[in-house]
Parts: structure tokens; C-alpha cells; sequence
């Protein structure tokens, strides 16, 4: 008489600790926001970040290596990285929708006050240099690649175009107004600053 093999064990679920809480996660990234304008970026750490999301450490750690990992995580949910490319059917509505964008991500708060830190200690460390470029520039140069491609396609570029003088000539301007000046962007300037770049690509 034969028996049948007796069942494997289920497998447990990963216990609550194991599991990373995403009230935690967002308590963690409100508390880099607090700590960055308290201290700056140079003197940030990993203790006071921890300290005021109410969290230990490891907690931190568990999802970040580094606060650099953790800025630039931050920094990514404001940069154009995963944004489709603009399909308005011209290089001026493409351009237009691209800097609409890249100014509403520029006034926000956490991109204004973390940005301008990041790139004076980019200018120190050559990894952080290579991170932030990957975490800033990345999405906006895929966005511009993609412009100009499909510019060319409909006849209104040179095959011999360049995507990244058209990012100099948009957002340029617009991180030198709204980051380092800190003025307002006027009616009508977005409107203006499209046709500039147009034209210094048609020109160029």
C-alpha cells in the first residue's frame, strides 16, 4: 500500500519587519526635505535624517546606502527621467511643453533648495559629480534627443542638429531665472524663451 508524500511546509510570509513600510519610506524623505534646509547637504547625516522621520538608522539604511543615494533618489522624482517625449507635431510645441515642465519642476521647493547644494558638492567629488549628472541630466537629455529627432523627421532641423545645444539654449535660461536669480517667470516668457531656442537651432 503506497501513501502519498507528505506536504511541504508552506512558506511564511516575509514577517512585518522584513517588509518596507512606505508611510516609513515618505516619514524618511519629508525628513531629508527638513534636514536639508536646516543644515545643507555637507552637513547632513544619516542620525539626523533618522532623528526627525522617528526611525532608527537601519531603517534609513535599509533603503539607502548613502545620503547621497538618498538625495538623488529625492532629486529623481523632480527630474524628467520616465516623462514621455513631447508628440505636439512641431519643434516649437515640443519645446514649449518641455520647458512648461521644467519650470513647474524648478519652483518646487525641494528641487530649488537641493539642487544648487548638490552641484556645489558635485563640483568637490567626482562621484557625486557622475551621480548627479546621471539623476539630472539623463531624463532631460533623452526628452531633447528625442525633440530634435523628431524635428528632423518632419523637416523643420538639419540632420546635423545637436539635442544637447537645444538643452543649453531651454534650460539654461530657465535654471539661471528661476534657481539662481530666484525671479518669477513672467506671462509670456516660457512663450518667448520656445521661439529663442527654435531659432538658435534653426541658426545653429
Amino acid at each position: 500500500m503506497t501513501t502519498e508524500p507528505a506536504p511541504a511546509p508552506a512558506r511564511r510570509a516575509p514577517a512585518g519587519a522584513a517588509v518596507l513600510r512606505e508611510d516609513v519610506t515618505e516619514a524618511i524623505r519629508a525628513a531629508v526635505v527638513e534636514e536639508l534646509a536646516a543644515v545643507g547637504f555637507a552637513r547632513m547625516s544619516i542620525e539626523g535624517i533618522a532623528r526627525r522621520a522617528g526611525v532608527g538608522k537601519t531603517a534609513v539604511y535599509r533603503r539607502w546606502k548613502s545620503k547621497l543615494h538618498l538625495v538623488l533618489d529625492l532629486v529623481g522624482v523632480f527630474a524628467a527621467d520616465g516623462l514621455p517625449v513631447p508628440a505636439t507635431g512641431s519643434l516649437y510645441g515640443d519645446l514649449r511643453a518641455l520647458l512648461e515642465v521644467m519650470s513647474h519642476v524648478l519652483r518646487h521647493p525641494v528641487a530649488s533648495a537641493v539642487i544648487p547644494d548638490l552641484l556645489v558638492e558635485a563640483a568637490r567629488n567626482p562621484e557625486i559629480a557622475d551621480a548627479v549628472r546621471g539623476a539630472l541630466l539623463d531624463g532631460q537629455r533623452r526628452l531633447a534627443e528625442g525633440i530634435v529627432a523628431e524635428a528632423v523627421e518632419r523637416g523643420e532641423l538639419p540632420a546635423t542638429a545637436c539635442p544637447e545645444r537645444a538643452l543649453d539654449l531651454a534650460i539654461g535660461p530657465l535654471y539661471w531665472r528661476q534657481v539662481v536669480v530666484r525671479d518669477a517667470v513672467p506671462a509670456g516668457y516660457l512663450d518667448e524663451l520656445a521661439r529663442a531656442v527654435v531659432a538658435g537651432l534653426r541658426a545653429g
